[in-house]
């Protein structure tokens, strides 16, 4: 089964926790020890791991991005929002996450984070856990 979490963003670029979002389905499951695959359906937002202890690491992945695709005249995509789809392209659309014990296994300091880049929007992150 496939579940699903809904995010409302609320930046134009932001990097939004869902960490404990995800644990709570784990939790929730009888998967014990297995894989949780995320996947974002979206070609302007991103899944992505880093740490998540630090505010400052979220604003300053915010600069290296803009830094990496700033806005440029010689995008021809209508919608004005190129940046955001190469932002999207860089983070990735999807995570593989082990499963232990029924938890999480993330580093010390790691979280999940969906990845906005074009909101603010109500995005989707579908889930899908599987033993093994």
């Amino acid at each position: 089964m496939i579940e699903q979490l809904e995010v409302s963003t609320h930046d134009r670029q932001a990097f939004q926790d869902i960490t404990s979002e995800v644990q709570a389905l784990v939790a929730r499951s009888d998967v014990k020890e297995g894989v949780c695959f995320l996947f974002c359906p979206h070609t302007t937002a991103g899944l992505t791991l880093n740490e998540n202890w630090d505010p400052d690491v979220r604003h300053d992945m915010s600069i290296g991005l803009d830094a990496i695709s700033p806005q440029r005249r010689e995008y021809q995509h209508g919608e004005g929002n190129s940046p955001a789809h190469l932002k999207s392209s860089l983070t990735g659309a999807s995570l593989c996450v082990l499963i232990s014990g029924g938890k999480l296994v993330l580093g010390t300091w790691q979280g999940i984070y969906l990845a906005e880049f074009d909101g603010p929007r109500r995005r989707k992150v579908l889930v899908k856990l599987m033993a093994g």
